[in-house]
């Protein structure tokens, strides 16, 4: 049901914007992915979330989560690809700070320790946001088993979570809308 053809489409028709921009990393760049243009358009979150699923078909995991505000639709669409499969599993999202009332968690959503979970970003520049909800997943109990992006920009986000021993792959990269990722070094 995943057609990658199509998830690109949309990305040139909705997110992929040229001009002068500052990433969320911090990094200077001439064009920009707007992620939430897709996750949170019906088409473009239907590819995404059967995309993600057939990405991980070899990966063994209770749950799917990321950093809220980024993470929460994808979470919510894989859930329900998921259901339409006959697959089990729960979503999770992370705070950027815990709770102010109430439990206090970073962590919501129904998972416990020992889950092996999948982390996820809509568009990975340096890693940073998904590193960070690594960490607090890892924090709470949980084993990472996989980080997946929608889109890989290719500029250090894989290498990052290499560091961090964690497996990494993405839907799409930067190079399947015609743009060079830029070379290393």
């Amino acid at each position: 049901m995943f057609d990658r053809q199509e998830l690109i489409q949309l990305f040139h028709q909705r997110a992929l914007k040229f001009g002068d921009f500052t990433l969320a990393s911090g990094k200077k760049s001439t064009y920009y992915l707007d992620g939430k243009q897709i996750s949170l358009h019906s088409l473009g979150l239907r590819q995404v979330s059967f995309g993600l699923l057939d990405l991980l078909a070899d990966v063994p995991f209770d749950a799917i989560g990321g950093m809220t505000i980024g993470a929460d639709p994808i979470v919510g669409g894989v859930l329900v690809a998921a259901a339409e499969r006959g697959q089990s599993i729960s979503g999770f999202l992370v705070r950027k700070e815990s709770k102010g009332h109430g439990t206090q968690k970073f962590i919501e959503g129904p998972v416990t320790a020992g889950m092996k979970v999948v982390v996820i970003d809509d568009v990975v520049t340096t890693g940073g946001s998904a590193l960070q909800a690594v960490d607090r997943i890892v924090e709470f109990g949980c084993q990472v088993v996989c980080v997946v992006g929608i889109v890989d920009r290719k500029e250090g986000g894989a290498a990052n979570f290499a560091a961090r021993g964690l497996p990494f792959r993405s839907l799409l990269t930067i190079e399947d809308f015609g743009i060079a990722a830029p070379s290393a070094g």
